[in-house]
């Protein structure tokens, strides 16, 4: 009789864990969505301090690629006639490199380490541009510079879907307007992910496990992604400016605390 109580509180506390994990998938998605809806990345910075409470890390990396190309997907309307393509393949075909290192890289690294590490740069960078006075608009270093940059991204995106993070940093110190940003970090962020996501396929890493999580999480997305892409087409240059900033400030506020 002990032992079939303590079989039936085992379930119920499976069922109330499975059923804690569905609500925090859902909730990173859906939060992930309409961040990337309004600023062309952001899926896997929002998502991730979510999903991390709740499933592996290596399970987190997938879904956060898988979210993340479906985000794109959504709303790449929104820029299209605004891509110029020279400009996006001096970042893209460097970042195509850049992924299969990322992908390399995920079993071997610490993921406290990696949260820790760019969560203080982007704790560091946004708050120096949310308190600066006066804009950026540098050209240094051309297409060379533009294109470590993206072999930089392809690298985070290879390892958690971060592609994002380095080109929208630059697109920041280039003074960029909102729709150059938009292009180039989105135009990227597409070639880069599916990539990155074709990668873990062939790697293996899209378990099980990731699948059912990405059949809770896409419906988040899609809403998600649907509502920022609404919200983008209303927000002038210096608006887009500060909330990708504040996004990046509790981003990287909300890794460094994960990483602990």
């Amino acid at each position: 009789m002990i032992d079939a109580d303590r079989s039936t509180a085992g379930s119920g506390t499976g069922a109330a864990v499975g059923l804690q994990q569905l609500a925090f998938v859902f909730a990173g998605a859906l939060a992930g969505g309409i961040v990337n809806g309004l600023t062309g990345f952001g899926t896997a910075l929002t998502a991730m301090g979510l999903w991390l409470y709740a499933i592996p890390p290596t399970v987190a990396a997938s879904l956060a690629i898988i979210c993340s190309c479906i985000s794109q997907l959504q709303t790449v309307h929104l820029i299209w006639r605004t891509i110029l393509w020279h400009r996006v393949l001096a970042f893209v075909l460097p970042g195509l490199i850049g992924v299969p290192f990322g992908t390399f890289l995920l079993p071997h690294i610490d993921p406290r380490l990696f949260k820790l590490g760019v969560g203080i740069f982007l704790v560091a960078y946004s708050s120096y541009v949310l308190a600066r006075r006066v804009q950026f608009n540098s050209a240094w270093g051309g297409g060379a510079a533009d294109g470590v940059i993206g072999f930089g991204g392809g690298v985070l995106g290879g390892i958690a879907g971060l592609s994002g993070v380095l080109p929208i940093v630059w697109s920041d110190i280039r003074g960029w307007s909102k729709e150059q940003r938009r292009a180039v970090v989105q135009g990227f962020n597409i070639a880069i992910l599916w990539l990155a996501l074709a990668s873990h396929a062939a790697s293996g890493l899209l378990t099980r496990q990731v699948l059912l999580h990405a059949a809770v999480a896409l419906p988040g997305t899609i809403g998600g992604a649907w509502l920022g892409g609404f919200l983008y087409q209303r927000l002038a240059d210096r608006g887009y400016q500060r909330i990708v900033m504040v996004l990046l400030l509790i981003s990287g506020g909300v890794l460094i605390l994960t990483s602990r």
